[in-house]
């Protein structure tokens, strides 16, 4: 079983408190949420709260306080122990394990939250807080914020705004650690491996859902958490609606599977991977034409990964190649430049060509900074998934030509995630094959 590194999360914290200069943050943990009656969701706990803690307990909250000396400046309120609690709902870590375990300079109980935190946030010059996001304890630090106004008028001191924590945060969590980058190894590496696993095994499933069995148990067979978002298992036309989960068709010979799913480690970090493979081990000749295009799409858009780039340059890419293609067998008309212009494209690709992956499947962080593009850096990490989808929900846009229907109910994007490193974009996930050759029998 795989332990995480105390040390990362304290040399995250440092780099953290450094950005602040002055200001006290506040980042609360995630809360259970209600499934039905009396039984909740799976905890999943806030990625910011994980990134700079590693504590994977519900209601916790984590100050960061700048303007204190060493050794006052890493704060948490936990639940504390209680015997009866963790009889029935498992482990706690308590006060003592925050301190001891987590490395907090001190661990107070939840319960003392209102009464500790205005002296705690005294003397600093803001408050850092998410807005709208936390709204159990948004009254306490609003409060709080109130008089810290009202001393600041009279006195001088206090903090006089409240800012974002993903101002700092955002920009940390975009660039990948080594650490990081190991981790996003393991979790393409296991998404991948299942990806195989379904093209090896398809000739004996019947329904979609045996397929999403088969992905999510060998997650949790090789010691992952799960699926890292609800896995896409679309068979036939169902690959033509992009965030298809209800995985319960039958798979029926001469249609393509869709399946788009990755696993999230114990730690968060994800993988996210597409293959849209033939279900009776063969491509027909439509869909053959129109996996060639997205393939070459797919490659020649991974190839503009680099450092300098940016996450617009890969998306044009892969349209440009995307919208000739469809140019060349008549499902699309007219001079590339107006297609673009136009978005007359968007009843046969209507999604970006990518995102950023990491702790979230879709990780912050920036594309544009106002009218300039966020350029790639090593350390990186996105995917690349163009697709062409060709069905009936999106009316033909004026002037392009009507689908003939033996185009109809092709589905496929292709999804790997890849590293930015110089003008070597690494793939992660190119355990999991694509290429026509691997994929037909």
């Amino acid at each position: 079983m795989f332990k995480t590194n105390k040390k990362v999360f304290e040399e995250r914290r440092e780099i953290f408190l450094n950005k602040l200069g002055g200001k006290a943050a506040i980042i609360p943990a995630a809360n259970l949420v209600k499934h039905h009656a009396d039984c909740e969701y799976p905890f999943r706990q806030d990625s910011n709260f994980w990134y700079l803690t590693g504590f994977d307990e519900p209601d916790a909250i984590a100050l960061f306080l700048s303007h204190k000396p060493k050794g006052e400046r890493f704060i948490m309120f936990v639940a504390p122990k209680d015997v009866m609690s963790e009889v029935w709902h498992g482990f706690r870590w308590g006060l003592e394990g925050a301190e001891k375990e987590f490395k907090a300079d001190k661990a107070h109980s939840l319960t003392e939250l209102r009464d500790l935190l205005p002296a705690y946030i005294n003397g600093s010059d803001e408050i850092v807080f998410s807005i709208g996001k936390h709204l159990h304890i948004e009254k306490i630090i609003l409060d709080i914020f109130s008089k810290q106004l009202e001393n600041r008028s009279r006195l001088g001191i206090g903090a006089n705004s409240i800012k974002s924590p993903e101002i700092y945060l955002n920009e940390m969590r975009l660039i990948k650690s080594e650490f990081e980058i190991q981790r996003m190894r393991e979790a393409t590496k296991i998404s991948a491996e299942a990806h195989e696993l379904v093209r090896e095994s398809i000739s004996t499933k019947k329904n979609e859902r045996q397929i999403q069995g088969l992905l999510e148990g060998f997650f949790l067979e090789k010691g992952a958490r799960g699926p890292a978002y609800n896995s896409i298992v679309a068979s036939g036309d169902n690959a033509c609606i992009l965030h298809y989960t209800s995985n319960n068709s039958p798979l029926n010979k001469g249609d393509l599977l869709l399946v788009d799913a990755g696993c999230a480690l114990t730690d968060y970090y994800n993988g996210d991977i597409t293959r849209t493979i033939p279900i009776s081990g063969k491509f027909s000749e439509e869909q053959k034409i129109i996996y060639e295009i997205v393939l070459n799409a797919q490659k020649t858009a991974i190839k503009s990964a680099i450092t300098g780039s940016n996450s617009s340059t890969i998306h044009n890419v892969a349209l440009t190649i995307l919208i000739e293609g469809l140019k060349e067998i008549g499902l699309l008309s007219g001079s590339t430049e107006d297609i673009i212009k136009d978005q007359s494209y968007k009843h046969l690709y209507m999604h970006r060509t990518g995102h950023w992956l990491g702790l979230d499947v879709h990780d912050v962080g920036a594309y544009r900074m106002g009218d300039y593009e966020v350029p790639l850096k090593n350390g990186m990490i996105l995917t690349v998934e163009p697709g062409i989808y060709i069905s009936d929900r999106i009316p033909v846009p004026e002037g392009q030509p009507n689908i003939d229907e033996k185009w109809k109910g092709i589905g496929i994007r292709i999804e790997d995630d890849v590293l930015v490193n110089n003008s070597k974009p690494e793939v992660l996930s190119n355990a999991a094959l694509k290429e026509i050759s691997d994929l037909e029998l």
